[in-house]
């Protein structure tokens, strides 16, 4: 019953939180910083892989329709995306209400002998970021009373699945209604990402994005003492693997991602920067930096980085013989190289790095039996299609694809294909140029096939320097976060956006090779 109570408490606190934190813009930017970043955080890390576990990839499916729908609805129909908008909210609340009765037969689990009382500690903290989101999405859109209204809801319906039968409960249990689930949760995202109020805040010069980069460290370190219960209950068997699958990648990854940062410093000190006057050197820091060669060379082995280097030089060549620019310019580049590699490469990789393992630790997902190479090759081409993927974060998705058993030439595609093959890219070739890129493709993917059976490991460092790198590595991060405010530092991961598309494709086709400082794309930092 102490459980019940205080996680009706940790609900109420919302609204008492949300009042102070909008007495002022910088307090504001703040709760929005915390909010982005918690919720979509428990969403992308503690939900999805629950759905995945009782839904399969079908889940990820509703997920990306509930994602994406409300978009593209409202990209089609003009007159009526309020409409849209107003209705995708209505399904994220829906969803959300949905969760709290889980949340009561948690709670109820957690008391019985043999189970862990951090489960019911779990849940009762992460009622305090979904309290404050509730009144954060809907005082601004339907006032305080509907917003309380909704919350009292919440508490009632906590209740219910705290006391209802166990039959009740087993009607509305996840593997009952994990489709609806998936939708739902696809709806939240979606709500939490392009939140109107959210960017409305007077904050023109940006001097308040360093309170939202607190906002979004705060979310973060609740995250991860979320997860860290998580990893320690006993009931979430799956998503406790997943956890510590995750924790391990990054362990393995920071010490060898500094080091490419280090490379990335170095070679612009030399002379090596994206704004190069060869257009093949502009083409070798898009498909590789050459510091993205690191991740596979030390992490994956020399024979497919040797295979990765060969594609990259071909690919490199033929864009080069077709005087193709490569798309999203870098802008605003430093003098100093140590802040090209440690602040600039930083903010344009960062948000790649930390898309790619949370989409790793997905589809890589037990529960996601993808076990054919061509059907994981023919997903990742489409999963590339809408986004701009850096060479950073490329490296990164095929190392964490290859550590969740994926195919070796998943990975090779992802290692190739992850930075050139997405529309924008496309839009800039004509047809047998499309053709002779496929080509290249398919003959890297059948040398890979035939000459190379497996990959291993180079390197393998005590943990202790792992766990310092990755301390580093979070530093690193957060005051990219800092400086950005989390909005901005996720924006270049929301490229995909038609409207975003045009304005990036037309600026390169009419600046060509001029300056790229002089561009005005609000997507690039």
């Amino acid at each position: 019953m102490y459980y019940l109570v205080a996680s009706c408490i940790a609900l109420l606190l919302g609204p008492l939180f949300y009042r102070f934190f909008t007495a002022e813009s910088g307090l504001q930017k703040g709760l929005d910083g915390f909010i982005f970043v918690s919720l979509g955080g428990l969403v992308l890390i503690h939900i999805l892989p629950e759905l995945l576990e009782h839904g399969g990839f079908l889940a990820v499916v509703f997920v990306i329709i509930g994602l994406w729908g409300p978009t593209l609805s409202e990209r089609l129909f003009h007159r009526y995306s309020e409409v849209t908008h107003n209705l995708t909210l209505i399904l994220g609340i829906t969803g959300l209400l949905l969760h709290t009765m889980t949340d009561g037969g948690a709670m109820v689990l957690a008391q019985q002998d043999g189970n862990s009382a951090l489960l019911a500690l779990g849940v009762i903290l992460h009622r305090l970021p979904v309290g404050l989101a509730i009144w954060w999405l809907l005082k601004p859109q339907v006032g305080s009373r509907w917003a309380m209204i909704v919350l009292l809801g919440m508490m009632l319906l906590t209740s219910v699945g705290y006391f209802a039968g166990e039959q009740l409960l087993t009607q509305l249990s996840l593997d009952n209604t994990v489709y609806l689930q998936a939708f739902v949760t696809g709806s939240i995202l979606h709500v939490v990402l392009h939140q109107p109020h959210g960017n409305s805040i007077n904050d023109k010069q940006g001097k308040y994005e360093y309170q939202a980069g607190i906002g979004s460290i705060l979310g973060i370190l609740l995250l991860f003492v979320l997860l860290m219960m998580d990893s320690g209950s006993h009931d979430h068997h799956e998503h406790s693997h997943s956890t510590e699958q995750l924790i391990d990648w990054l362990l393995t990854l920071a010490p060898v991602l500094l080091l490419a940062y280090i490379i990335a410093a170095v070679r612009y000190q030399f002379g090596l920067s994206p704004h190069h006057n060869k257009l093949s050197l502009r083409w070798l820091q898009r498909l590789a930096g050459p510091e993205a060669l690191v991740i596979s060379l030390l992490l994956l082995g020399p024979s497919l980085a040797i295979i990765q280097i060969a594609g990259l030089l071909f690919l490199g060549l033929l864009f080069t013989q077709f005087k193709v620019e490569p798309t999203d310019p870098h802008q605003g580049l430093p003098i100093a190289s140590w802040q090209f590699g440690f602040g600039h490469l930083v903010d344009r990789s960062a948000p790649w790095i930390i898309l790619s393992l949370i989409l790793a630790n997905l589809i890589g997902h037990p529960s996601v039996p993808l076990e054919n190479p061509i059907v994981q090759v023919i997903i990742l081409l489409l999963l590339f299609l809408p986004m701009r993927f850096c060479n950073l974060g490329g490296a990164v998705l095929a190392l964490s694809l290859a550590y969740s058993g994926w195919s070796i030439e998943a990975v090779m595609v992802t290692l190739l294909a992850a930075p050139i093959f997405n529309v924008a890219q496309l839009k800039l070739l004509n047809w047998p140029q499309r053709l002779s890129l496929f080509t290249m493709l398919i003959v890297c993917l059948l040398a890979c096939h035939w000459l190379l059976p497996q990959w291993h490991s180079v390197i393998s460092l005590p943990q202790a320097m792992n766990a310092t790198a990755l301390v580093l590595i979070a530093v690193i991060f957060g005051a990219s976060l800092l400086r950005l405010g989390p909005r901005k530092f996720m924006a270049r991961i929301t490229l995909w956006t038609p409207k975003v598309h045009d304005h990036g494709d037309n600026g390169q086709h009419q600046h060509g090779q001029q300056d790229h400082s002089h561009h005005k794309h609000g997507h690039h930092h």
